[in-house]
């Protein structure tokens, strides 16, 4: 770090509050300042270069710099730089690309709400959910299911769905009516020789007594991502969602699916739903919508979500919810070109035979001594690491050892990021097989330079 008082460096720890960081160990280390991107790559202050093997945060579908999502912003910034869509209000690029959104939607649905982020549009979830709930006539009904070690967001209501403890601790939260159900990874939580059908039986089994529990009348959603992001990569086991939804239907609870990461091509299909053969109610959207170049996010809401919130809001007079930035003309000029790209350069195509080259190549890490299991669909995995892979017990503390390689990989020019001991990669959806090489070689190095660490004896 440099350590002159003047430096970005040292600005950074004098003014700035980070997220998702320890805001007293930011003082002794400091930021590393990204300056530039280009492609899958970005460039820190002192010129070092990096593979971005998390495109950023899950999110930057086109890579870094991509010219027509500059010239798509630029043209629209000129034209109208804001407006909203409050009073019936609308723009023409949002009107696009709401067409859009519901054409491409793999389910039937009615109509699309724009909001500026996926926290906020999984509060706009709960909000409309609720909503919907009253113009039944069914007050009770009010209770929304998630699941341990899902990721949700971290708006009150959002985080509250979030199933990670570090975003309840000492927040106050979760808020009344969230519950969390069993995470389904089945390595980590299943019986002994229980295969994944089991499992994914016994977590079927596992809602549905927590739905009795609490009577089905006043359960009202329940809210699951694809493939478990934050929470560790998780991919769902053979049979879940199947399983799942049966449970659902049988009580009439809407189905939420949160396709924050895995929409838009990060599992080889356009959408995680499509993978796994789940049919929403809601579907909500953000990060590779735009590639993050701006932000914004959207809900897809079918008719039976659709018509009675349509009919509660003529009761009311209004629909009364509502962002300044939602929908913006820039941002939605920017999802338009960025949802163009990724069909005319067949980027889900390439997420499909790319990412079957990665997930080949760090499954042929399996034996690593560190390596406790590989998981993961197109572009997006992880890597669990432990210390005794018998026992799958950590290096110390928890996340130590995932803290660890992931400082290493850093240094060996790959950023990525380690959620507890699991390292996570979710590179640009443009990443060639040459690329993914060099990633896992990185990664790979990284691994090694770590055992003598955590076996010093060899």
């Amino acid at each position: 770090m440099d350590a002159r008082p003047n430096s970005p460096e040292a600005r950074d720890i004098r003014y700035h509050l980070h997220a998702y960081t320890n805001a007293r160990k930011h003082q002794e280390t400091g930021p590393l300042v990204i300056e530039k991107g280009d492609g899958i790559y970005v460039e820190d202050i002192a010129g070092n270069r990096y593979i971005e093997a998390m495109a950023g945060l899950w999110s930057v579908a086109v890579g870094f710099s991509e010219k027509r999502l500059v010239e798509a912003a630029t043209r629209q910034m000129s034209k109208l730089p804001f407006y909203h869509d409050f009073g019936s209000k609308a723009h023409s690029p949002l009107i696009d690309l709401a067409e859009k959104l519901v054409q491409m939607a793999p389910v039937p649905m009615s109509k699309a709400y724009f909001t500026n982020s996926g926290s906020e549009a999984n509060d706009t979830a709960i909000k409309m959910i609720w909503y919907r709930s009253n113009a039944l006539g069914q007050p009770a009904r009010k209770k929304i299911i998630s699941r341990k070690r899902g990721y949700h967001g971290v708006t009150i209501a959002a985080a509250s769905l979030t199933g990670l403890p570090n975003n309840h601790l000492s927040f106050d939260l979760p808020i009344a009516n969230i519950l969390h159900t069993s995470t389904p990874h089945h390595w980590r939580d299943a019986e002994p020789g229980e295969s994944e059908e089991q499992f994914s039986s016994r977590l079927a089994d596992d809602l549905e007594k927590l739905i009795l529990a609490e009577g089905p009348e006043t359960i009202a959603a329940f809210i699951g991502e694809p493939i478990m992001g934050a929470g560790g990569v998780v991919v769902p086991p053979a049979g879940y969602w199947e399983k799942i939804q049966a449970v659902l239907s049988k009580y009439d609870i809407l189905l939420v699916a949160d396709e924050v990461i895995c929409g838009f091509g990060r599992t080889g299909e356009m959408f995680g739903s499509q993978t796994f053969g789940i049919k929403p109610d809601i579907m909500v959207l953000s990060k590779q919508i735009s590639s993050s170049y701006l932000p914004i996010s959207a809900l897809l809401i079918n008719d039976k979500v659709f018509e009675p919130i349509a009919d509660e809001s003529d009761r009311i007079g209004t629909f009364g919810h509502g962002f300044t930035g939602g929908g913006h003309p820039v941002a939605a000029a920017v999802a338009l070109e960025n949802i163009k790209l990724i069909e005319e350069r067949d980027l889900v195509g390439n997420a499909r035979k790319v990412g079957a080259h990665l997930q080949a190549r760090l499954r042929k890490l399996g034996s690593h001594p560190l390596v406790g299991e590989v998981r993961g669909v197109g572009l997006i995995a992880a890597v669990e690491l432990v210390a005794d892979k018998a026992s799958k017990a950590p290096w110390g503390k928890p996340a130590a050892l995932g803290a660890l390689v992931n400082g290493l990989l850093q240094q060996n020019g790959v950023i990525s990021r380690n959620m507890g001991d699991a390292i996570a990669f979710c590179p640009p959806l443009i990443i060639t097989e040459a690329q993914v090489d060099a990633l896992v070689d990185a990664f790979e190095r990284s691994l090694d330079a770590a055992l003598p660490q955590v076996r010093p004896q060899g």
